[in-house]
């Protein structure tokens, strides 16, 4: 067994829309006001780890689509850069889902997805436990493909022969309906308190 480093260095990724889908769940809120940055470093103080970086990743939607998602994103995006925050974007893209209803009937609804999001945070937490560049992967999201990265990063540390953990923050609530973290990872559980206490204090809706 690897001995556990002194200085266990953490470099966060935020899977932005499943935090908010989460949030919305668990809390009420309406929209994404959460500030990665804060968040962050709160969950790594309180488990006695070093944060080293934060990554954040989301689909955001064209200005022809969307344009009030368009700008709101656009706007908190470079607030978060302007923090020192790595941002990853990509556009949605959107198509037809059609909504069974009550009574046989169906509803047609144009629907914004996210394509490479999951792929691209994937990645990049591969990349940095194959450089060492972190001991903790901490990943805010749900999303159970990640449990193929926490297999991955287990096999690269046990080549490298050096300590690395996984974790998954995610907000919970009596109002959630998933309660669980990434399979094969720590899981943390982020109550409405620490996330309040995150809000960010610039609401960026038009």
């Amino acid at each position: 067994m690897p001995p556990v480093p002194s200085i266990q260095r953490a470099v966060a990724f935020f899977d932005g829309q499943n935090l908010f889908h989460a949030a919305r769940e668990a809390f009420g809120y309406e929209y994404p006001n959460y500030s990665p940055l804060p968040l962050a470093t709160r969950i790594c103080d309180s488990k006695g780890w070093s944060l080293q970086e934060v990554r954040f990743y989301t689909g955001v939607p064209s200005a022809s689509d969307s344009p009030f998602w368009n700008r709101f994103w656009s706007a908190k995006l470079g607030t978060m850069g302007h923090q020192g925050i790595v941002v990853f974007s990509r556009p949605l893209r959107y198509r037809n889902r059609v909504i069974k209803l009550r009574g046989g009937n169906s509803l047609s609804q144009l629907v914004g997805e996210e394509k490479g999001i999951d792929v691209r945070i994937a990645l990049d937490v591969i990349r940095a436990v194959r450089k060492g560049s972190l001991d903790v992967a901490l990943i805010f999201s749900q999303d159970q493909d990640f449990s193929e990265v926490a297999d991955e990063v287990r096999i690269i540390a046990a080549e490298q022969g050096r300590w690395v953990k996984i974790a998954t923050a995610f907000p919970i609530s009596p109002t959630s309906r998933n309660c669980r973290g990434i399979n094969k990872t720590d899981w943390i559980r982020i109550q409405r308190a620490d996330y309040d206490a995150c809000i960010d204090p610039k609401d960026y809706r038009p």
